[in-house]
């Protein structure tokens, strides 16, 4: 280098770069725009999981507890310190059985009973849905989940 000379970028490196960097932020918009759906899957998911956890956990509580029952076969178990309501061996379909059993509650979900207990992500995805039915005397409630990308958008 000449001494006096001026080191740096041309004009025209600079705009190339500016250039590309526009194209890679084109190309991964719409990856980080579709993560909000991805995203109440997800959390759709995690409800499943949870529904049927706290649904396992009351069955096996109960059974523990000696399969109590009274006249309609409806028990009322202690799980971590709450009363839970249960018929059949399992929670019931509503805030007070599974919602109290799988630690589900506004304002993390909208609860609903559609079906049983059903949750939302929010008020205006209805169809975005993981219900939990009631419990029979033939077993366990079969958690439906109903949530998908096309769903949940």
């Amino acid at each position: 280098m000449k001494s006096g000379a001026q080191a740096g970028f041309t004009l025209i490196e600079l705009v190339v770069v500016i250039v590309i960097l526009g194209i890679l932020a084109a190309t991964a918009i719409p990856k980080f725009i579709d993560m909000s759906t991805d995203a109440r899957v997800a959390k759709m998911n995690a409800a499943t999981g949870a529904i049927k956890a706290g649904s396992a956990l009351y069955h096996a509580q109960w059974l523990v507890s000696g399969s109590p029952a009274d006249a309609q076969n409806a028990a009322t178990v202690t799980m971590e310190g709450k009363a839970v309501t249960g018929k059949f061996g399992y929670p019931t379909a509503d805030a007070a059985g599974i919602g109290e059993a799988a630690g589900i509650a506004a304002p993390d979900y909208t609860i609903g009973s559609t079906g049983g207990f059903s949750v939302t992500p929010d008020a205006t995805r209805t169809g975005c849905v993981v219900t939990y039915p009631a419990p029979t005397a033939a077993g366990a409630p079969v958690v439906v989940n109903a949530a998908t990308t096309t769903t949940c958008k």
